[in-house]
């Protein structure tokens, strides 16, 4: 597993620092090799920093919940239930294999897929992404038009 680099952020301009940053998480646009599923990857990802006790207090406040959970919710299963795999194996394939007995046969990839890249693009969320632009002072980005973009951007990946 990659190292940790963390930092705060406000030397860059932002009126509120971000907390630590995981930069070696990848990115929400990253479809997973085995489903095609967005966001599945950075899921997998966190789980695996959680298990070994290095997720930053940044990142768990949002463990399981925001994208990780919209994704279970979509998959119909119990975020626990996705922990439980990647704890429980041992390597990528024996991951994807128990992810194919937990998951639907259908996981209706493209409906996912362009869910997730349009969060943030509802009149609630495009007041949500406002107001998460305001507070880190770069509410004139107008080329960060979703909450997927907001999370590369945070991470470095966007510039």
């Amino acid at each position: 597993m990659s190292k940790l680099f963390s930092m705060t952020k406000p030397s860059l301009g932002y009126s509120e620092a971000t907390g630590e940053i995981c930069y070696d998480l990848p990115s929400p646009y990253l479809p997973h090799k085995a489903t095609g599923l967005l966001h599945l990857p950075r899921f997998i990802a966190k789980i695996r920093k959680h298990l070994a006790g290095e997720l930053p207090k940044s990142y768990q406040r949002n463990f399981c919940k925001g994208f990780d959970r919209f994704l279970c919710l979509h998959l119909g299963v119990d975020p626990e239930a996705v922990i439980a795999a990647v704890r429980d194996t041992a390597n990528e394939s024996d991951l994807d294999a128990e992810l194919a007995k937990i998951f639907p046969p259908d996981c209706h990839v493209a409906k996912w897929n362009r869910e997730l890249v349009q969060k943030g693009m509802s009149e609630m969320g495009r007041e949500a992404l406002a107001d998460a632009k305001r507070k880190m002072g770069i509410a004139h980005r107008e080329d960060l038009i979703s909450f997927a973009d907001m999370i590369e951007f945070d991470e470095g990946r966007i510039v």
